[in-house]
């Protein structure tokens, strides 16, 4: 296996895109152990396709592009400006809460980054922000994505652990909420030392709050709804995914009458590319992952971490500094589907929820986005804004210590994650 690793590193360097790295080197596993046929490589392919609740990803994002074709998106950047208007940088504050408000609509932190510095980053820059502070609110606000329901990080960790994703997505809310909070103190303490002023001198009126949160209720009902009718045994996530679909289409055509069969053909457009480009990857990785077992990697993993200690936070805090490191080289995604059978059997020696653990790996792996040399939403947002790297770090470390520190307060005190989901759910 030591040398398909290098095979895949190689690859990579070379600029091959990951699913083909991933299906070169997993068949190259094959031709190195002559024991094993040569038709598994096609077996495990489209057995990784069949698996039915992978079925949930391309249903949430195809819902995703429904619920944001819809108009929600409109609706909660308006409630987002009411309420935080009076803060110092108000649109940098407002960008938090709608980060956290359409996490459970795009389900992805790259989505969230490209679409909030095209729509923000103009109005942010005209009151005078710089690009940099600009940069590092969006690709920091964009983290949110992963932990509010249905990020679809927890649903590759919960189809490859085979853990509870209604728990996943329940263990989610808390760090999100935490996340946007310490994000949004950070923002106000920049603006602060930068001298950012609030866009209007009072808070808004009650009557004019309610009025708006009325006007994009359906937005924060899609989540609940979610995790009530995956809590009740109505639907598994798979058909979780197809409800979010129908209840996109219906929130757009009725309630706010924006649907049209051109807007549905260019989200189908956009969906079929998203969804091509995740299950490509998430198939050719079968080969590659069926080596990493079939060596039994996550044992010799487990018995060298167990080595070096047995407490549960000193073994979290090793795996995590890894995921840390790993997340500077890949793609959380593709990490996420090498890494989660390898380090869950560590994490359950040490007697860690995988609930918990699944927080704690999705949104460290999520850290990555924002870090060289593979930082796709790094690399968004300072194209998008034309700042450098450096200015993005600069103004952007104190965003980024924020969401370290949550994932420290999640490891230190589970409840953090396990709160919510045993309070749903109950006790396993």
């Amino acid at each position: 296996m030591t040398l398909v690793a290098i095979l895949f590193v190689l690859f990579m360097l070379m600029g091959m895109p990951v699913p083909f790295a991933f299906g070169i080197s997993g068949v190259a596993f094959f031709l190195l152990n002559p024991t094993l046929p040569l038709t598994m490589p096609v077996q495990q392919v489209l057995s990784q396709t069949q698996n039915f609740l992978l079925l949930a990803i391309p249903l949430f994002i195809f819902a995703g592009n429904l619920l944001n074709q819809s108009g929600i998106t409109e609706r909660v950047m308006k409630l987002a400006s009411v309420l935080t208007g009076h803060m110092r940088a108000g649109t940098a504050q407002s960008n938090m809460v709608i980060a956290a408000s359409l996490g459970g609509i795009t389900s992805s932190a790259i989505g969230d980054a490209a679409m909030l510095s095209r729509v923000l980053g103009p109005g942010m820059l005209e009151k005078g922000y710089s690009g940099g502070f600009s940069a590092a609110v969006i690709g920091c606000s964009a983290l949110i994505t992963t932990m509010i329901p249905p990020g679809i990080g927890l649903v590759l960790y919960g189809s490859i652990a085979e853990v509870s994703i209604g728990r996943l997505f329940t263990a989610g809310m808390v760090p999100g909420i935490l996340m946007t909070i310490f994000l949004m103190v950070a923002v106000g303490l920049r603006a602060k030392q930068k001298g950012y002023l609030p866009e209007r001198q009072e808070r808004a009126p009650l009557k004019e709050i309610a009025k708006t949160f009325v006007d994009c209720i359906w937005a924060f009902l899609f989540p609940v709804i979610l995790i009530a009718g995956l809590r009740f045994g109505l639907f598994t996530p798979s058909e979780a995914g197809a409800f979010a679909c129908v209840y996109a289409v219906v929130v757009g055509a009725v309630v706010y009458k924006r649907f049209s069969w051109k807007g549905m053909l260019q989200t189908l457009e956009s969906t079929v590319v998203d969804i091509g480009m995740v299950m490509l990857l998430i198939a050719l990785s079968a080969p590659f992952s069926y080596g990493i077992v079939w060596d039994q990697i996550p044992q010799k993993m487990a018995e060298f971490m167990l080595g070096i200690s047995n407490i549960p936070w000193l073994v979290m805090l090793i795996i995590i500094v890894f995921l840390l490191i790993a997340g500077t080289a890949m793609d959380s995604t593709v990490l996420i589907l090498m890494l989660t059978s390898i380090l869950t059997p560590i994490a359950e020696q040490v007697g860690v929820d995988l609930v918990h653990f699944g927080i704690i790996m999705v949104l460290t792996l999520t850290i990555g986005l924002l870090t060289p040399p593979e930082g796709a939403v790094l690399y968004i947002v300072c194209t998008i804004f034309k700042c450098s790297l450096w200015d993005f770090v600069k103004e952007g470390w104190l965003f980024m210590l924020s969401v370290v520190v949550v994932v420290i307060l999640v490891i230190f005190w589970p409840d953090l994650a396990l709160w919510l989901p045993n309070l749903t759910f109950g006790i396993e």
